[in-house]
């Protein structure tokens, strides 16, 4: 198979009888057949190939353990025989014959002599020998006090685990089930037979985590280094941005720009005045968006991606600025400029409170995670919340916020986040009162909060979008650039698979897309014909990218289609993923 050898008809390839295939054994020979041995058969490396130390193009892989990584992952597939005739045919061993003996005896519960073993296999670290021996003599306590020898338990106890003066709260809780067996069944501590003979295998996965792989290799390694190369590849694949999660070992990994959403699959235009807002749902099932004209429509998306009018939402003095869903996406919250804050019904697009505070306007909004309660940015650069029929339930007082300013609160609701000077981001935690601030040299002008709450993307005056993490301690990770802006209030959003992508708008009415990852801009979508606003990614489609713009119109844009047609799905050993939304 695969070899120049494939190319002869079948009657000239030896063949092996499945009676001589039931008469192999791990770590056996195979009776000489009339066309020689099993060994005859397979390929040897050339004399000088089988004398490198090293495997590979680049030369860092070391042929020893190499070999060894194979022959575990073919024990562990169930192929026992091929994993012994590799270690025969290599003459390079999985183990050696100490570490053999040693997983026979803890696989026969021989823990005296399993210790014995353990201390002539050679570890330099004498605390991982103390920890090795703890598991064993650990396992061997237990199992006596299954069998009923409570005497011996305590001899185990008091003269091998604890003179290893290691883990003495655990020593603490052994001492416990002496006294107490019913507490070492409430502990998890196997109490049945049955129990008891699968828990030996789970203390040698336990020893092997605990050993230096040298010594003994860890469970599925292979495995584990296959998935961290194609997680590699697709985290260098500046495009990928698909549904399809399969990756072939085949070939390397890379997806084509016709992954990004760039094509316009449709214009929305029942506004009547530019666009300042929009945003998708949680379940992407619907889009809403605000305007000047005072107005904030709610679209509903279809199975098939085609957006369409469901409600018109009409009642504000003032432009509409903002919008924020509740977490079951069944309300969504609107705000006028310096003016009230509704709460709309989305079903039946029924107003169902007015939000306001006598004498000052109301200039953001935004839901707590359990969709009880709304809170608001105030025109006093206060912050208050509300209960969902109007009693103000907390406020807090001071330079909370700005007259124009985002708010977003962590799906925790641990922490309020707000615009509270021109340069600085202010994190508010709502339970200590604490704060933590996000310093920036040029003028915040808006704000996002990544779905895993990790991240904030941050809109500056100086035309660039930085990005922070604030998982810990606060740092700024990445910064984007090239977007457009002068005058007005231009938003970004993340998006695409596993949000690895920034969008935003600009003042020269194009849609500009980067990679996360890298910083790289991708895309700049022209189409608009005014400044474009603020652009939201649908959350569930990583193909569905919305925008809107003082042309008064919603582009919705889609995967290009004539591109996708044309693209090979398979090209000199690159691996291209389908597109299919």
């Amino acid at each position: 198979m695969g070899g120049v050898e494939d190319d002869e008809p079948p009657s000239k390839r030896m063949k092996l009888s499945s009676g001589e295939l039931a008469g192999l054994s791990n770590g056996s020979s195979l009776s000489e057949s009339a066309g020689g041995s099993l060994r005859d058969l397979m390929a040897r490396p050339l004399p000088s190939q089988g004398d490198e130390e090293m495997v590979g193009s680049k030369g860092v892989i070391k042929r020893v353990e190499f070999v060894r990584i194979i022959a575990k992952a073919l024990y562990s597939l169930g192929y026992t025989k091929t994993g012994a005739y590799l270690e025969e045919e290599s003459g390079i061993p999985l183990y050696s014959s100490l570490v053999n003996l040693f997983t026979q005896q803890i696989l026969d519960g021989n823990w005296d002599e399993s210790v014995a073993t353990l201390h002539k296999i050679g570890l330099l670290d004498e605390n991982i020998v103390k920890s090795a021996s703890f598991l064993i003599l650990e396992q061997k306590f237990f199992e006596l006090l299954d069998g009923e020898k409570v005497m011996d338990a305590l001899k185990t106890l008091r003269t091998e685990i604890s003179p290893l003066c290691i883990n003495n709260s655990r020593v603490h809780e052994l001492s416990s089930c002496i006294v107490s067996p019913s507490k070492c069944i409430l502990d998890g501590i196997p109490s049945q037979n049955a129990v008891r003979a699968k828990s030996r295998p789970k203390l040698l996965e336990n020893l092997q985590k605990l050993l230096p792989p040298t010594v003994m290799i860890p469970e599925r390694r292979l495995e584990h280094l296959v998935e961290q190369a194609l997680d590699l590849q697709r985290d260098a694949c500046m495009f990928h941005n698909s549904l399809d999660g399969e990756m072939s070992l085949y070939t390397d990994h890379q997806c084509g720009r016709e992954q990004i959403p760039s094509q316009t699959s449709q214009i929305l235009q029942h506004h009547q005045d530019e666009v300042w807002f929009l945003q998708f749902s949680h379940n992407g099932k619907y889009l809403a968006s605000s305007s000047k004209d005072r107005s904030a429509i709610i679209w509903e998306v279809d199975a098939n991606g085609r957006v369409s009018l469901r409600h018109r939402l009409s009642g504000h003095q003032k432009p509409v600025s903002y919008v924020s869903w509740s977490p079951d996406d069944h309300q969504i919250l609107t705000c006028g400029v310096e003016e009230t804050v509704r709460r709309w019904d989305v079903s039946s697009g029924e107003c169902l409170y007015i939000y306001e505070k006598t004498g000052l306007g109301l200039v953001s909004c935004g839901w707590f995670p359990d969709g009880k309660w709304v809170f608001c940015g105030v025109t006093d650069k206060s912050i208050c919340m509300w209960d969902l029929h109007g009693k103000e339930l907390e406020c807090w007082k001071g330079q909370r916020t700005l007259r124009i300013s985002d708010l977003e609160v962590t799906t925790d609701g641990k922490w309020i986040i707000s615009i509270f000077r021109d340069t600085a981001l202010l994190l508010l935690d709502r339970e200590s009162k604490s704060e933590r601030s996000i310093e920036e040299t040029e003028p915040i002008t808006s704000f996002s909060l990544s779905r895993d709450n990790k991240f904030l993307l941050v809109n500056l005056l100086n035309q660039e979008i930085h990005l922070w993490n604030i998982e810990g301690d606060i740092k700024l990770v990445s910064k984007y650039e090239g977007l457009k802006r002068t005058r007005f209030l231009i938003r970004s959003c993340f998006g695409g698979l596993e949000q690895a992508f920034i969008a935003s708008g600009s003042e020269d009415s194009q849609v500009y897309v980067w990679h996360r990852g890298s910083g790289e801009l991708i895309e700049a979508l022209p189409g608009h014909s005014g400044a474009v606003n603020c652009v939201s990614w649908n959350p569930s489609n990583p193909h569905m990218l919305a925008s809107g713009s003082d042309d008064r119109t919603i582009r919705i844009w889609g995967l290009n289609v004539v591109n996708l047609k044309q693209k090979d799905t398979h090209s000199n050993g690159i691996h291209y993923c389908n597109g299919g939304t």
